[in-house]
């Protein structure tokens, strides 16, 4: 059975654990060498707000996965516009899980006030734009060669989705 829960402190070092899964990868996440608890603290507690949830996913009582609406650009006049970022554990990657994700998370928008949803995808990752285009997300932005990951350079798509 999954499910969706908010995110609570005791849980952080499984978020970082997931997304220091995804670091090798060179997929999903510009840093490129593990995070730490610490360091994501500051990141956790930015989204303990209703605008800017963090959710766990869960199956059963097992965290597999997280998902969370962030911040763009940090301007008042972008407060409806949010970033989407979902990250599975890897024993759960293609399973459906990332679609069970954003659909939980557009299930919930118009609680945390959002209209606009951004994804910044890197474009090597088809697997995901595929995914957020099956959504209806559309190519809002291109940026080319942005991104440094071991002396390749990657291109960066961006994925955008009214709701309103």
């Amino acid at each position: 059975m999954i499910n969706f829960s908010l995110s609570q402190i005791q849980d952080l070092p499984r978020i970082v654990e997931i997304y220091n899964q995804a670091i090798p990868t060179r997929l999903s996440t510009a840093d490129l060498e593990p995070v730490t608890i610490e360091s994501r603290q500051a990141w956790f507690d930015a989204h303990q707000t209703k605008e800017r949830p963090l959710w766990f996913i869960k199956i059963d009582q097992n965290i597999v996965g997280w998902l969370s609406l962030s911040d763009f650009y940090g301007r008042p006049a972008y407060a409806n516009t949010a970033e989407i970022s979902i990250y599975i554990d890897s024993t759960y990657r293609k399973h459906g899980l990332g679609q069970k994700a954003l659909s939980f998370a557009e299930s919930q928008l118009k609680d945390c006030k959002i209209d606009t949803l951004l994804a910044f995808v890197f474009t090597i990752n088809q697997a995901s734009i595929k995914l957020f285009q099956k959504n209806g997300f559309e190519q809002w932005g291109h940026l080319p060669k942005v991104a440094n990951m071991d002396n390749q350079r990657i291109d960066l798509t961006i994925l955008g989705k009214s709701y309103e």
